[in-house]
């Protein structure tokens, strides 16, 4: 039995369906009051009374309109669209909460590195230090049409691009605002220190950064840096920049593979490979016994609707999966949306062949991630197994029906968890990086790449007179 601390985070999205296909027609499912602020405060208020590390908010700026070459499928079923801002409602929930964590999905293809800085920045100013970015590409021509580049950037493309991104924000956070530029000196009549704010000058093949940062340094500064990639670009982007890696893998084997491939290629950029934090998706559905969990899941089988999951996977892959027979096992091709989620199927399990139908009931509930079904016993057996025999560090906890399977997790399995010692009843340290590596690790490690741009304050005396201070006009 593990006796590591049990990373949980509950995955979610601004909308009122997320990965499950036809759920959200259950009576207890709450999706409908995504627009309420009432809703997501009261979800932040519970995920942080069964001290949950964060809420991981998956976002899309496209939507799935490749599944019969239209929308039609993913609106009928509300199959992530409609989706609204994450990072509109992160401050209200951050405003009666006190430690729950907030991670945050933004694309380097869409998003321009000064603005995103300022916005994660002014996050963890407000929350206090209790924010992460989960670092997207993008996959949706949908988006490429409508924020005005028109197509797709080819896949490694997109990654080089992301790789400039990161290091504009880096230079941003670290290394724009010295700790102590703000010296509020009212006698003087200075806020801040022009010495020790500093234009970054960055001019590199997608971006041209010559200024200073518009905030001043929050307590981060650098936002817990989350990675999902499952290419090989990807995975060397996760390996040298994240700090928590949200992998999806459908077996213990399998994850154990990911996991140390992951931890060889951090190794390999300088990292401590134990410093990549690892969290697997997966869903629950439980109840207080075995037999009545899995009558709770075979309810949630017969929701599930075809159409609501190829208009997904078809999104996800960019394959249009309407000209595939339902019933003919699917062969596995090339696209450059999503390769990942066509090849989790097509090298899941050697010995089956899987068809468009086998794909739909999967994803059906809970997206591409295994689905545990059981009493409060079974569950933690299995999450601690799951821990044991791969390495990762916790779990990215996705829904069936929303809200309500993640109240029943915590009044059931949270509970069982504390009980055994993996999870914890009292938090410690208060920001999002503290919940990763233990209390008084808020800025970023020594051994990740984005320290290198940190300007360290000097020694010399401080002035001490206004007209002591070199104002640049």
């Amino acid at each position: 039995m593990t006796s590591r601390r049990m990373r949980l985070f509950a995955f979610d999205f601004q909308g009122p369906a997320h990965l499950s296909a036809g759920l959200w027609r259950h009576g207890a499912d709450r999706g409908d009051r995504y627009t309420s602020l009432r809703y997501w405060t009261d979800y932040a208020r519970l995920l942080e009374q069964a001290r949950f590390d964060g809420v991981f908010f998956a976002d899309n700026v496209g939507y799935h309109d490749v599944y019969q070459g239209s929308v039609a499928g993913a609106l009928s079923d509300a199959g992530q669209i409609p989706a609204n801002d994450p990072f509109l409602v992160v401050s209200a929930m951050a405003s009666v909460t006190e430690n729950l964590g907030f991670g945050l999905t933004a694309s380097t293809s869409y998003e321009h590195p000064y603005a995103l800085a300022r916005r994660f920045t002014t996050l963890d100013h407000l929350t206090d230090g209790r924010v992460g970015w989960n670092l997207v590409t993008s996959y949706a021509d949908s988006a490429a049409r409508n924020l005005g580049t028109g197509t797709q950037v080819p896949h490694d493309e997109r990654y080089d691009v992301a790789a400039e991104h990161l290091e504009v924000c880096y230079k941003l956070w670290e290394g724009s605002w010295e700790d102590g530029a703000v010296v509020r000196d009212r006698a003087a009549g200075v806020f801040a220190d022009p010495a020790r704010v500093h234009e970054i000058g960055h001019h590199g093949r997608y971006f041209d950064v010559p200024g200073i940062a518009l905030c001043e340094a929050s307590p981060q500064r650098t936002p817990v840096i989350f990675q999902a990639g499952g290419s090989a670009k990807g995975r060397a982007l996760a390996a040298g920049h994240a700090e928590a890696v949200f992998v999806n893998a459908v077996s213990i084997p399998s994850l154990a593979r990911q996991v140390q491939q992951l931890r060889g290629l951090a190794a390999g950029a300088g990292r401590d490979p134990q410093s990549v934090r690892v969290l697997q998706m997966l869903s629950v559905v439980c109840a207080p016994t075995d037999e009545a969990a899995h009558a709770k899941y075979e309810s949630y089988r017969r929701l599930v609707g075809y159409t609501g999951a190829m208009a997904r996977y078809s999104g996800w892959t960019g394959l249009d999966m309407a000209q595939f027979d339902p019933d003919v096992p699917f062969r596995n091709v090339d696209t450059n949306a999503g390769q990942t989620m066509v090849d989790l199927f097509s090298k899941m399990d050697p010995d089956k062949e899987w068809t468009p139908r086998d794909i739909a009931e999967f994803i059906g509930i809970g997206g591409t991630g295994p689905t545990l079904v059981g009493s409060p016993a079974t569950i933690a057996d299995e999450l601690i197994r799951w821990m044991d025999e791969t390495g990762i560090d916790g779990f990215n906890l996705g829904h069936g029906v929303k809200y309500q399977d993640i109240a029943d997790f915590v009044e059931l399995v949270v509970p069982e968890l504390q009980r055994r010692g993996v999870v914890w009843t009292e938090y410690e340290g208060s920001t999002l990086r503290e919940k990763l590596y233990g209390p008084g690790t808020v800025r970023l490690r020594d051994d990740h790449p984005g320290s290198r741009y940190t300007v360290r304050a000097d020694d010399r005396p401080r002035p001490a007179a206004a007209s002591d201070y070199e104002v640049a006009v």
